[in-house]
């Protein structure tokens, strides 16, 4: 098992990326893992104790995070990110990890690895947290603004296929984000979406609302890119906020810090449930080849916990297994 590991992305690169894959290396000797990098400002992070099973792959470029994504990759074809994209397509990684600019990563998955055969829109699929610590998982999330009835299908089935593979779940449940419970809610999209899930080989329980999400109504989210998105930042913002408030709160008067030395311990389980850390990255589903996007701000823990996931899903045959049902039906 080898998996590239872009070591120029994101706002703790390279030192934390090099932390991550450091704590990785050491819990599973049996996966190479490939760090794509400027090796002058990565090889002094090892302190002279680089582990056996972590190589280097010195690239020049770096692209930032600002930049447009469709013109840095075509102008920086030795950049980390493209050059980690490069080696899952060449097949001498199984997968590829990076924290950098979304939309690179995007344009690195479709341009230089590639779509599955059959697959017309890849997706980005993150966890969404979830009171009882399970999470949904949530597609397409950012990667196309864009869709049609046809694409939210194929995201339901590969959505389907990572749950039951990567996470074990036996016929999860699939919903499709909208305005209302109701069968003829929605826009012209999901309405002629709904039709099509209803006749595929899913568990598919109809339209779910966002506010629901919290209690896990559904295992698998279905949604376009734009809705996705604006429903995610409203999350993040929501939880920043609220964590801000019971801080402000807790330490107005005595009596409100004692509140809080009481209640720390829910409060410090309030945050890990809300944090993205703890899921580690988000796969890019469609591509012919596992490519998984982390948090910009990703810190040691979420770069070891993608490298968690990454892992299982090529031990799952993930890749293998969307090609093989879509294949199937197209």
């Amino acid at each position: 098992m080898r998996i590239a590991i872009d070591a120029m992305g994101g706002d703790h690169a390279p030192g934390l990326i090099v932390q991550g894959v450091l704590e990785a290396a050491a819990e599973w000797p049996d996966t190479e893992l490939v760090l794509v990098g400027d090796t002058a400002a990565v090889e002094p992070l090892f302190k002279g104790q680089k582990p056996a099973n972590v190589t280097l792959c010195h690239t020049d470029e770096v692209i930032g995070p600002d930049e447009e994504p469709v013109k840095a990759v075509r102008r920086k074809k030795g950049s980390s990110m493209v050059v980690a994209g490069q080696l899952v397509r060449e097949k001498r990684a199984d997968a590829m990890i990076s924290a950098g600019n979304t939309g690179a990563l995007m344009t690195t998955g479709l341009l230089v690895v590639g779509r599955l055969e059959g697959i017309e829109r890849p997706a980005l699929a993150p966890m969404l947290p979830t009171m009882d610590d399970v999470g949904v998982l949530a597609l397409d999330l950012g990667a196309n603004m864009d869709a049609k009835p046809e694409h939210l299908l194929q995201y339901a089935i590969m959505g389907s296929i990572y749950r039951a593979k990567v996470h074990g779940f036996d016929n999860p449940r699939v919903g499709l984000l909208n305005v209302g419970t109701e069968e003829r809610k929605g826009n012209e999209l999901t309405k002629a979406a709904y039709d099509l899930l209803e006749q595929a080989p899913i568990n598919f329980i109809g339209n779910v609302e966002a506010r629901d999400l919290l209690n896990r109504s559904c295992d698998i989210l279905i949604c376009d890119g734009f809705a996705g998105n604006i429903m995610l930042k409203a999350m993040e913002g929501t939880a920043g906020s609220l964590m801000t408030f019971l801080k402000d709160a807790f330490g107005e008067t005595l009596m409100t810090k004692l509140a809080a030395a009481v209640m720390m311990p829910r409060l410090r389980a309030l945050r890990k449930k809300m944090d993205y850390k703890e899921h580690g990255s988000a796969p890019l589903l469609g591509l012919n080849g596992l490519v998984m996007k982390c948090h910009g701000s990703s810190d040691a823990k979420a770069v070891k916990n993608a490298i968690r996931q990454a892992r299982t899903a090529i031990k799952a045959q993930l890749t293998e297994s969307i090609a093989a049902e879509i294949g199937g039906r197209s």
